[in-house]
């Protein structure tokens, strides 16, 4: 296997999105609608107005604004002028809504928090991707996502040119610290038996299921490593290390087991991803993805003629 599964814009997202769309709809206008829009604006008023983005980003949750408008009566028109992944700058016109102003007005607020958030991710992946062009590292999320967004938020990351990590806990095996703290009780504190036991109980577990599925492990110093490449993971997961231990990783690993891909994660950002990255490691995971972005701003404005 080459990579763990990456999220497409198909029949499963959409139907993830329409849940939260659904739920939004009914947290907003509650049984009521939307009070003020109702008092102040006609039945029959109808308008257009352009969905602009106020800074510089990449787009990413387009789709997501027909199935508002299904969600609130399907009386809206929707012409996209840009797609997922684009460049937006400062005034940059995405795209144009026309139809019943109190419909419209009702849907402001939900598209553009669905937009926003999601364009937000899109643009820190972005950054994180041009960090690290040059090499061979490509940059990875994490399952660090808001409870129930996390397919949405993972398409975000592939808009902005990253890659998914597994999507859950049923998708791969990660063998992490805390499972390798129990399995180093069980072998009387042995922790360079407990990674090389971890995988071999991993492999022999996964022989059994259906589908393959790729076998992970983290560890943390480079005598871990040198104990766990033998077993042949399909990645070795390489905990805050710095460059310097993370070159000496590169070199055991192209040594021992060159087959074995590499990941750092822990500690990285925008201001050392790209001395991560020119250590020669294949991987970056990085939470801060999806759980520190800041939304792209962006608005409606009323069109004329």
């Amino acid at each position: 296997m080459d990579d763990f599964s990456q999220i497409t814009w198909g029949p499963d997202l959409e139907e993830n999105c329409r849940q939260l769309v659904r739920m939004a709809v009914r947290e907003d206008l509650g049984s009521e609608g939307d009070i003020t829009t109702l008092a102040i604006v006609s039945a029959d008023a109808c308008g257009e107005t352009l969905v602009v983005s106020r800074a510089d980003g990449v787009l990413a949750g387009l789709p997501v604004v027909p199935i508002v408008f299904e969600e609130l009566g399907n009386s809206l028109s929707w012409q996209p002028l840009l797609q997922d992944g684009a460049l937006v700058t400062k005034g940059s016109v995405v795209g144009r809504i026309s139809g019943p102003v109190r419909t419209i007005l009702a849907a402001e607020r939900i598209i553009l928090n669905f937009l926003g958030k999601l364009s937000g991710i899109a643009t820190v992946t972005r950054q994180y991707v041009n960090e690290v062009r040059h090499t061979r590292a490509k940059i990875y999320d994490t399952r660090k996502t808001t409870p129930g967004w996390r397919l949405l938020e993972k398409y975000a990351v592939r808009c902005g040119g990253g890659r998914n990590h597994r999507l859950g806990l049923n998708a791969a095996v990660l063998i992490k610290d805390n499972h390798l703290a129990w399995l180093t009780e069980a072998c009387r504190g042995d922790r360079v038996l407990a990674v090389k036991r971890a995988v071999s109980l991993a492999r022999e577990f996964c022989s059994r299921l259906a589908k393959p599925v790729m076998v992970e492990i983290e560890v943390d110093d480079l005598q871990q490593l040198e104990a766990v490449l033998p077993e042949r993971p399909d990645i070795v997961l390489l905990d805050n290390m710095s460059p310097a231990m993370l070159r000496e990783a590169v070199a055991l690993r192209n040594s021992v087991a060159p087959e074995v891909e590499l990941e750092a994660s822990g500690g990285i950002d925008l201001s050392n991803v790209r001395m991560v990255a020119e250590t020669g490691i294949e991987r970056i995971s990085v939470g801060a993805l999806t759980h520190k972005a800041v939304w792209l701003d962006l608005g409606l404005d009323w069109h004329s003629g």
